[in-house]
């Protein structure tokens, strides 16, 4: 079969790779908003369920087994008395959450004002900053199980 006029190969037409027509405004916001309501939902739950009283929320099984804290350990307890506005109690339970908290919060505002202006969000993803979060975590996890960093223990 001779090719048609104007050199273009006989067959379908060739998919056109184009710019992709750009998402609407509520459904860039769908992902983050979503994220929010089930963030506020469980702190909404944990301010009102005091894990301070026995029976509320599983015991840590690194606890129960070991009598260690783990960086976990606490942190049930810390976002409760964040959620009561406790900053000082907060950080005695869990200063480490205290923190993850607040780097969660700033990514959040960071994820909705990309989504708002159609940025992608970017996440580190360099070994060494997985490497220097995990040395963190280790590090707090030692020291708040030795007796000279037993300011950091729940």
């Amino acid at each position: 079969m001779p090719d048609p006029p104007h050199g273009r190969p006989a067959g379908p037409p060739a998919h056109r790779s184009g710019p992709r027509p750009a998402a609407s405004r509520a459904r860039r916001l769908a992902a983050p908003v979503a994220t929010l309501a089930g963030i506020a939902a469980a702190w909404t739950y944990v301010g009102q369920v005091d894990p301070n009283e026995p029976g509320h929320y599983p015991v840590c099984p690194l606890y129960a087994l070991t009598g260690l804290y783990c960086p976990g350990c606490g942190g049930l307890r810390s976002a409760h008395a964040v959620a009561h506005g406790d900053l000082v109690t907060a950080l005695g339970d869990n200063a480490l959450a205290v923190v993850g908290y607040a780097v969660f919060a700033l990514f959040w505002v960071l994820w909705l004002v990309r989504a708002w202006r159609r940025l992608p969000v970017r996440v580190p993803q360099k070994p060494v900053w997985w490497w220097t979060l995990g040395g963190v975590i280790l590090l707090f996890t030692v020291v708040r199980n030795l007796p000279f960093g037993s300011s950091l223990a729940p």
